[in-house]
């Protein structure tokens, strides 16, 4: 790539990220001086933890390539990671178990992950930027934005952490349950995973909670192939 190309590569991207900010920019320009980001990963697994991220920018960041975690590859998610932990000016991460999805369900189990991350930061946060549904029971005023890891910068960089942290969790459990694949799909419904629950059964980390009625429905049907959309129980 001649330098042209480059310059033009880079200013693109830069373009890129300013218009990610301008969630960020318009609270700073109304005096908000420390904004989190807050994401999760892991809702919608058989297994696992759901992992929470909370993370605060000085105005002044730009960390190419940072975008929702589901458009970057692993590697890339990596090296995201570090440059995010480095610039931030403070980040906090938290999760919720198995055991605590089952008792009081996904939802709630992952609300309580977003305070306790926010809990963990060592700045007092003016204002919050959510991905999705509004945190109930939170005293700091919010922002909740439908797709916010796709429109919100301090929320993609949280949905990289929180991404990355619970791959590196369900790469433990991998080591310790290797017949279910969890290296490989991350504790999500694929044919995989499915597979290998009726032939083994259910794992100390599977989430009780869900309903098996599709996995029957499934072993009924080896044919076929998609993820299926594990309905959770009310």
């Amino acid at each position: 790539m001649n330098s042209t190309h480059q310059i033009a590569k880079e200013l693109a991207e830069r373009q890129r990220i300013m218009a990610l900010q301008n969630f960020e920019k318009r609270l700073w320009e109304h005096g908000c001086q420390f904004l989190v980001g807050v994401d999760e990963a892991g809702r919608g697994p058989l297994a696992g933890p759901v992992v929470a991220a909370a993370v605060v920018f000085p105005p002044d960041v730009f960390i190419p390539g940072v975008n929702d975690s589901k458009k970057l590859s692993p590697a890339r998610r990596e090296q995201l990671y570090e440059s995010i932990v480095q610039q931030a000016l403070s980040f906090g991460i938290a999760w919720c178990d198995h055991h605590t999805i089952d008792r009081i369900n996904i939802l709630q189990a992952t609300f309580c992950a977003m305070r306790q991350a926010i809990a963990k930061l060592n700045i007092f946060p003016d204002h919050v930027l959510v991905d999705g549904r509004p945190i109930p029971d939170l005293d700091i005023p919010q922002t909740a934005i439908t797709g916010g890891d796709a429109k919100c910068f301090s929320i993609a960089a949280a949905s990289i952490i929180a991404k990355v942290t619970r791959d590196r969790i369900m790469l433990e459990y991998d080591r310790r349950f290797p017949q279910y694949g969890f290296a490989q799909h991350k504790g999500y419904p694929t044919k995989r995973h499915i597979q290998a629950i009726i032939e083994h059964g259910y794992c100390p980390i599977h989430r009780a909670t869900f309903s098996i009625k599709k996995l029957k429905l499934y072993a009924q049907n080896q044919h076929e192939t998609q993820a299926l959309d594990f309905g959770e129980k009310s």
